[in-house]
């Protein structure tokens, strides 16, 4: 299986785009070989195989559909080996790429935390004043402690920010093959058969027994109208 390489796409281009890439891609597989290809996907994000990688969710479902889904994030030079290795024997299915360009959160982010450690220096320089009334260091202390979260919020943001421009993230999704899917629907439907029959019959009953005092009525009133009509003929 193969796909056209992009995991290796620039994080930024020549305008100065910061670029955050997400990748999704559907493999079909035989039934049988779905989970343990998700257990390699999840060993090779957990040794770093194709690089730094962390496992953000691995879920699978079992039955006549069995499937699995994995999504982890990565570095972007590791996204290609690792879309090789969830393909590896299997199908071709989807795959798409969308990127979202960071720049203006990134520089609004830069911006807010210069200005954050101005005030902050700002703060800092009032505290040493030796001038200052109880009530004035109490508030002085109170917006420094705000300043200082704010400073660790936007820090966090920047460090998010900066993650995703870092790395990819990367959506595997694992199904059987069409071939499977249709033969456990017949299965399936077979195994059904007998309630799908119950429940056509027990319906059917249900339904003649609310019909049929209906259809007592209407036939009694339609021999009354049927009588009426031949007595006014005879008249």
């Amino acid at each position: 299986m193969a796909y056209a390489e992009a995991g290796n796409a620039p994080t930024a281009d020549s305008d100065g785009a910061l670029l955050a890439y997400e990748h999704s891609i559907g493999v079909q597989l035989d039934s049988d070989t779905i989970l343990p290809r998700l257990q390699a996907i999840q060993a090779s994000c957990r040794d770093a195989r194709f690089g730094a990688c962390t496992l953000i969710e691995a879920q699978q479902s079992a039955g006549d559909r069995p499937s699995a889904r994995a999504v982890v994030r990565m570095a972007p030079a590791g996204i290609e080996p690792m879309i090789a290795l969830a393909g590896e024997g299997g199908e071709a299915g989807e795959r798409s790429t969308r990127a979202e360009d960071l720049a203006v959160l990134v520089r609004d982010n830069t911006t807010e935390q210069d200005r954050l450690t101005k005030e902050m220096a700002r703060l800092q320089a009032f505290e040493s004043r030796r001038d200052l009334s109880v009530a004035d260091m109490i508030a002085l202390s109170e917006r420094i402690a705000a300043t200082e979260a704010q400073i660790e919020a936007a820090r966090r943001d920047g460090a998010q920010h900066r993650r995703r421009i870092d790395t990819q993230l990367l959506t595997v999704q694992l199904r059987a093959r069409d071939g499977e899917q249709g033969r456990s629907e017949i299965g399936a439907a077979f195994r059904e058969f007998g309630g799908t029959l119950a429940t056509g019959t027990a319906w059917t009953i249900r339904a003649t027994a609310f019909l049929f005092p209906l259809a007592i009525v209407g036939v009694a009133l339609f021999a009354l109208l049927r009588a009426l009509w031949r007595r006014r003929r005879r008249g």
